[in-house]
C-alpha cells in the first residue's frame, strides 16, 4: 500500500473543488431569456372594484309595525299570574338544582309526614309542605312515602311566570 502524503491530499481536494466549480459556471442565458419573455408580456387587466350598494334603512316604529327582533311582550300576561316571593329568605335546599337532590326516606305518618332529602354535600334535610326546594322557587306541595311533589315557578319568556310540576322519587337502595 502506498502512503499518500498530506500535500498530495491537498492537491486532490483542490482539483475536486475546481472541477465542481467549473460545472456550476454554465451559462444562464436560457434563464435570462425566459425572464425577458415574461416581462415582455402585457399584464392582465384587473376587474374594476365593485360599487357598494346602498341599502335603505327601515324603521318599524315609523311604519306602525312591530320590530321582529324585539321580544314579544304582552303587558296583560306579564302582570298577571304567579310570581316568586322576593321578600322570603332562601332555604338551604334552594341553592341546589332539583336533579341533584335525592329523597332517602320519610319520618312520621298521616298528615305529619316529613321527607328526608340528601343534598350533594351529603347532608340530610327535613322537608315538609312549608319547604322550598330547588333553584326555580320550588314549593313542596305534598310529601308521600315514595315521592315528594313540587311546584316550580319558571319564566315563560314573555316577562311572566308559569307553574311547572316536578317531583323527587325515593331513591332505590
Amino acid at each position: 500500500m502506498v502512503a499518500i502524503r498530506k500535500p498530495a491530499l491537498r492537491w486532490i481536494a483542490v482539483l475536486i473543488a475546481i472541477s465542481a466549480l467549473t460545472g456550476c459556471g454554465r451559462g444562464t442565458s436560457d434563464l435570462e431569456q425566459w425572464v425577458a419573455e415574461v416581462k415582455a408580456k402585457p399584464a392582465p387587466t384587473l376587474e374594476p372594484v365593485p360599487v357598494m350598494q346602498k341599502f335603505e334603512t327601515f324603521l318599524y316604529n315609523d311604519q306602525g309595525l312591530r320590530d321582529p327582533f324585539s321580544a314579544p311582550i304582552d303587558e296583560h300576561s306579564a302582570s298577571s299570574g304567579p310570581r316568586p316571593e322576593k321578600d322570603r329568605p332562601k332555604q338551604p335546599l334552594e341553592s341546589y338544582p332539583l336533579d341533584s337532590l335525592v329523597m332517602v326516606g320519610t319520618l312520621g305518618s298521616g298528615s305529619g309526614v316529613v321527607g328526608l332529602v340528601l343534598s350533594p354535600d351529603k347532608v340530610t334535610h327535613r322537608v315538609t309542605t312549608a319547604s322550598y326546594i330547588g333553584q326555580n322557587d320550588g314549593h313542596v306541595t305534598s310529601v308521600g312515602p315514595a315521592k315528594i311533589e313540587i311546584t316550580e315557578l319558571v319564566p315563560d319568556g314573555a316577562g311572566g311566570w308559569i307553574e311547572r310540576p316536578a317531583s323527587i322519587a325515593l331513591a332505590n337502595q
